[in-house]
């Protein structure tokens, strides 16, 4: 027969042992808690909202998470999360209002029906066709192609939170028997260093910009005809907005 200490015994052993279903529970809730702030990063919800309802969720998981140890994501690394995509979302909308400029940008004289621009993920890429800035096999700028990145010029110095890749592309051709360029790397990285003193030259602060060459690499179109090979030789300039302002 058990003794009254043998009972209390076992009772304290149980309620121990049924502790284990914490831990599964607090994992379980601190990812959902992270899908929640992805999918809000995503979304258009009213910040106030959201702010009670994080609050709400925070108390109902305070008393548990302070059991667990063994949680792989801490409140505190939860709350990282939470600002950097409240950071993130402030930029992609930032982004999205200077995009707005750029669409207006390309109906201005000299560019229109020349630059093009796509927007994604807070990057606002504007393309210049390789023909236009330059004569076939050369790196020097046309006079076309300094008119084109004057006009360019004028939007950069307006946007002095962008900084700004420039990068470079050929086709697969590679260069003709006795070019003095060994190949479209050479070519591509040349041209893009090129557009870059251009616009260093028209007062642009060289820590905003870089220059890249990445030749045949990322086509928009398969290299099968001369009407693609065209369209794949271009100058791009990458916009990224400076998260720390001079």
């Amino acid at each position: 027969m058990n003794t009254d200490d043998d009972l209390l015994r076992d009772l304290q052993e149980e309620e121990e042992g049924g502790q284990e279903w914490l831990t599964t529970f607090a994992d379980l809730s601190l990812l959902l808690l992270v899908f929640f702030v992805l999918l809000y990063s995503m979304s258009t919800l009213d910040t106030e909202k959201f702010s009670e309802t994080f609050s709400s969720v925070t108390q109902a998981l305070q008393g548990k998470m302070d059991k667990i140890s063994t949680s792989r994501i801490t409140q505190e690394e939860a709350g990282v999360l939470i600002d950097q995509a409240l950071m993130r979302r402030q930029i992609i909308e930032s982004q999205r209002k200077v995009y707005a400029e750029v669409k207006t940008l390309q109906t201005k004289k000299g560019v229109e029906g020349v630059v093009s621009a796509n927007f994604e993920d807070g990057i606002i890429t504007i393309r210049v066709p390789g023909d236009v800035m330059f004569d076939s096999g050369q790196i020097q700028l046309t006079a076309r192609g300094a008119a084109v990145v004057a006009t360019l010029k004028d939007f950069f110095i307006r946007h002095k939170d962008q900084n700004i890749k420039i990068i470079g592309y050929t086709d697969n051709v590679r260069p003709r028997a006795g070019s003095r360029f060994k190949d479209n790397w050479e070519i591509s990285a040349l041209r893009a260093v090129n557009v870059l003193r251009e616009l260093l030259k028209m007062g642009l602060e060289s820590t905003r910009l870089t220059a890249t060459g990445l030749a045949y690499l990322n086509p928009l179109y398969p290299n099968t005809s001369d009407e693609y090979r065209a369209k794949n030789r271009r100058v791009e300039f990458v916009l990224e907005k400076r998260v720390s302002g001079d």
